[in-house]
């Protein structure tokens, strides 16, 4: 593709130009860019350029990842907005709306494992059956008699 009919005015943003002015390194760019999140195209000269909606598109990622949203829900949140433009105040006040139960969900399941926390602080209970943290609702009883891994090892 030429120059002259590249789509992004100016010939869009360099990878070094995009890190730059997000404070994002070029190799997670090129991640980002790997997981469908941000797009390039290539000139004849084979360098990246994004368009300039990219940086806006760069902030919306660490935003959502500064607060504990997986990668995977931000990556099929982009996915459902317009290609080849930057998102709007809408387009965010739509993601986080959507992402908002999910903190609130987190939030609260933290707050109760907290407060499990504190009454496991010292005890020295060995039981696991009577352990909420480790044992919820006694499943491994439902599995009969004997010792049972936990948290089984990854190989």
């Amino acid at each position: 593709m030429s120059k002259i009919d590249f789509p992004f005015p100016g010939g869009g943003l360099s990878v070094g130009e995009v890190a730059r002015r997000s404070g994002v390194a070029v190799s997670t760019l090129h991640f980002y860019e790997a997981k469908g999140l941000i797009r390039s195209l290539r000139t004849e000269g084979n360098q990246r350029r994004y368009p300039r909606g990219v940086l806006r598109r760069v902030a919306v990622i660490k935003v959502a990842q500064r607060t504990g949203i997986p990668l995977a829900t931000i990556q099929a949140a982009l996915a459902r907005l317009p290609d080849g433009r930057a998102p709007t105040a809408e387009d965010w006040a739509q993601l986080s709306r959507a992402w908002r139960a999910e903190l609130d969900e987190r939030i609260r399941k933290l707050g109760q494992l907290r407060d499990q926390l504190d009454d496991c602080i010292g005890c020295g209970c060995l039981s696991l059956k009577a352990c909420p943290l480790r044992n919820p609702q006694d499943v491994l009883g439902a599995e009969g008699a004997g010792p049972r891994l936990l948290e089984p090892e990854v190989d």
